[in-house]
Parts: C-alpha cells; sequence; structure tokens
C-alpha cells in the first residue's frame, strides 16, 4: 500500500477517516517527554470559546487535522516502546511456612444514642440443685425410716407363744394370726384400774377375746372369731372353756388348743392388754362406731346409747368386754368385730399414715402394749393390718347351742359338721362356703 496514500496515514495515525464521527479510544503509551518531535504524545487542543478558555479535549475529540499535523512522518525510525527488565529466575529455598495473618481486631461497641439504654445480655443461669437436694432428702426419709422400724421393732414384747409341740400340725396354706385380747393388768396404777373399771385383781391372766385371721394367697382376709365360752379339749386338761387355756398355760397352751380344735397351723401371735388397749385408741383421738342397741354395763363401766358415736380410750375398753345385752358372749363378739374394723380403718388411714406427728405416738403406743411370739417382727404387723385394712370376711364358728357342765357351768357347743367343713376351707386356703358364714 501507498504512504501517501491519506486513509493508510489516518490509520496509521489513529485518526478516523474524513466524514467519520471520532473513535473514543485511550491515548497513546507515553513514550517520551512532552514537546519531543519524534513522541507519539499528542497534546489535546484547546478551544477558545466566549467566556474562557474550556477544558481540554480528549484524544478521541481532537480533529483529524490537527492530529496528522503532529505526527512524525512515518520515513522517520520511531522509538522503540519501553517494555518491563527481563526477570531472571530465583532458585527455590526451603523455609518455614508463612505465618498466616492474624484476623483484625474487632472494631469497638457502638454507643447507642443518649436516652436509651442498651438492652441487658442474659446472665449466665446458674445449675439448679433441685435433684441433688431431693436426693438428700430421700436418703435422710430412708435413714429415718429405718431408724424408726429398728426402733419400733426392738420396742416390742416377745414371748415364746409358737414354741413346737409333740404332734403339731403341719403348715398350711395362706397366712394365719391368733389374735387376743386379755384382762391383764400389768402396769395399771389403782387409779387406772377404777378409771377403766377393770375390777381389781382378779387372779391368774384370762382373756376375753380369741380372733383367728387368714390372710389367704389370693382373695379376702377372713375374720374368725372363736368365743371363749367355746367347750373344746385342752391338751392335758381336759375339756373346758377356750379361754381357761390361756389362764392354766399362757399363749402357748392357747394356740396348741386352737390348732388342735381347728386343724389350722398359726404362723403368728399378737396379744394386747387392757391398758394397751385403751391407750392405743386414745392416741388416735377417738373411735367411730355406730351401736344398733344402747348398752348399760355398769361393771364394764359404760352407758352407750344407740347411734353413732365417738368412744375414747376406757368407753371402747367396755364396749368390748361387755356382756350385758341378749346374746351376751356372741353380741360380745359381734361388737369386737365392728370395733376392730374401725380401729384398723383409722389406724391405716391417710390421715394418720401422713402425718408423722401422729403416727409416731400411734406406732409407738401399739408396740409396747403388744407381746408377740418370738419369731415375729413389726414388718409382720404391717403386713397383717394392711390385710385388715381392706375388705375383710367377718365371721364366726359354726355354733351347735350352748349347754350346762359341772366342772365349767354353761358352754358354747360348735356345730361338729359345719364346724369340720369351716376350718378345712380355711386349712386348705379356700374360701369359706356362703352357707357357713355367720355375720
Amino acid at each position: 500500500m501507498n504512504g501517501d496514500d491519506p486513509q493508510y496515514r489516518a490509520r496509521m495515525r489513529r485518526v478516523p477517516p474524513p466524514g467519520q464521527p471520532p473513535v473514543q479510544r485511550p491515548g497513546p503509551h507515553r513514550a517520551g517527554p512532552p514537546g519531543d518531535p519524534q513522541s507519539p504524545y499528542i497534546e489535546p487542543t484547546q478551544v477558545l470559546h466566549r467566556g474562557g478558555p474550556q477544558q481540554p479535549l480528549a484524544y478521541s475529540q481532537v480533529p483529524p487535522e490537527n492530529v496528522a499535523s503532529r505526527m512524525p512522518p512515518l520515513d522517520k525510525p520511531r522509538r522503540p516502546p519501553n517494555y518491563a527488565p527481563t526477570q531472571q529466575p530465583v532458585p527455590y529455598r526451603e523455609g518455614p511456612p508463612p505465618r498466616r495473618a492474624s484476623p483484625p481486631p474487632p472494631p469497638p461497641p457502638s454507643r447507642p444514642p443518649r436516652g436509651e439504654r442498651p438492652p441487658r445480655e442474659p446472665r449466665p443461669r446458674r445449675k439448679r440443685h433441685y435433684f441433688r437436694w431431693f436426693l438428700v432428702l430421700l436418703l435422710v426419709l430412708i435413714v429415718a425410716v429405718v431408724g424408726a422400724v429398728v426402733k419400733l421393732d426392738g420396742s416390742l414384747t416377745r414371748i415364746p407363744a409358737l414354741a413346737s409341740y409333740a404332734g403339731r400340725i403341719g403348715d398350711t396354706p395362706g397366712t394365719n394370726w391368733l389374735l387376743v385380747g386379755s384382762d391383764g393388768r400389768a402396769g395399771l396404777t389403782p387409779e387406772q384400774e377404777q378409771q377403766l373399771a377393770t375390777g381389781g385383781e382378779v387372779g391368774p391372766e384370762r382373756t376375753d377375746t380369741i380372733m383367728l385371721v387368714h390372710i389367704p394367697q389370693s382373695g379376702k382376709t377372713e375374720l374368725i372369731s372363736l368365743p371363749r365360752d367355746s367347750y373344746v379339749s385342752i391338751p392335758g386338761n381336759g375339756k373346758d372353756k377356750l379361754n381357761a387355756a390361756f389362764a392354766i398355760g399362757g399363749a402357748n397352751l392357747l394356740v396348741q388348743t386352737v390348732e388342735i380344735a381347728t386343724g389350722v397351723h398359726i404362723d403368728h401371735y399378737a396379744q394386747i392388754g387392757f391398758g394397751g388397749f385403751a391407750g392405743v385408741v386414745d392416741s388416735l383421738g377417738g373411735i367411730d362406731v355406730c351401736l344398733p342397741k344402747a348398752i348399760d354395763d355398769p361393771l364394764a363401766g359404760i352407758n352407750l346409747p344407740a347411734g353413732c358415736q365417738k368412744l375414747q380410750g376406757p368407753e371402747a375398753l367396755g364396749f368390748v368386754r361387755s356382756r350385758a345385752t341378749a346374746l351376751a358372749d356372741l353380741d360380745r363378739i359381734n361388737n369386737q368385730r365392728i370395733f376392730m374394723a374401725a380401729l384398723v380403718k383409722k389406724m391405716t388411714s391417710a390421715a394418720t399414715l401422713a402425718n408423722p406427728f401422729k403416727l409416731w405416738p400411734v406406732a409407738s403406743d401399739t408396740v409396747k402394749s403388744l407381746k408377740v411370739d418370738d419369731g415375729d417382727h413389726i414388718w409382720n404387723l404391717a403386713q397383717l393390718g394392711w390385710a385388715l385394712h381392706g375388705d375383710t370376711v367377718p365371721t364366726t364358728v359354726p355354733v351347735g347351742g350352748f349347754e350346762d357342765t359341772d366342772s365349767s357351768g354353761n358352754v358354747l357347743l360348735w356345730d361338729k359338721n359345719k364346724a369340720g367343713q369351716f376350718f378345712d376351707a380355711i386349712a386348705s386356703d379356700r374360701p369359706i362356703p356362703d352357707d357357713l358364714l355367720t355375720r
């Protein structure tokens, strides 16, 4: 191509051809100082207007003719552009790894404007030690209960009531208790004997209440009253009233007589006297009973109207001892069952068990007034109380009638056939037939 061609020269000078708008591009790289005739640096022209000079024009806004007139001719050699110096390779040197730059410190907290209170940061929650205190309290309670049980068990008076004898009946199913209420006056002052209407000392200790409690392996507990005037055979003493066995040989002979007469093996024994009975009732604050008929018995020291009422210690003792009724001993047996149910109900009530200030005096007075067998413990008595707390079957041994004897006076006879079936059911741990129950 010809260097005189205006389009070629314009293209070489980066000037658009005539008639085309200038292209805006960045200015050329400065190869020399301004004013050098061989430098491609172009000074923008200043256009004068009315009012004074304006800002210099950009390279692309310079008229083509002005740019072409200031470009050096093409026949002159152009100065090579300046390049970066050649970089020499640097050998690799092993060294410690570069340290990581530490993170920049956090910006200082901005202060809230005046009048506005910054929200409080939540305080760290303290570890609550409720569970730990609960365990400590539970441990103290367990230790207290164990200590109380040990103390109560040590307060029991033990006697050899269940001493083995020749030909004793073997163990029978279920659990059998023999409960005895004696007229023992040991430890009573003359004032207490007068208050309880005991009648003073009357010789050997006797019993007015004899009950057989059968706790089956399943089913209801059976509470059987054995009349004290029952005419039975006493080992070594012939036939006599049942309570005579207690007067002759104490608890051990009474247990032998009952086992031989009933064919039922006795597992536990408990006996309570006059003073202990009245003390237990008073510690409970009295017992509520409902009497179908009024009872007036000066010998027992009571005059009770018919209806529901609360009996204190002396009145309760006279109520379970009195025979001043139409059926005498049979009515007394029924009254004893009524009172026993009311006594156990109040002793095992929530008001008594949940109040340690009431439970402890009741338990202490009860164990101090009891006599039990050598092998019995406080937990056996608790089992008895729990069994009597539920629904029980109160009944009496089937009675065949009364008879006057020369040696024993008026005695009560058992119905041999019915009594045999009655006690066979107990010995085999079967429910007593309904036609044999006497309520």
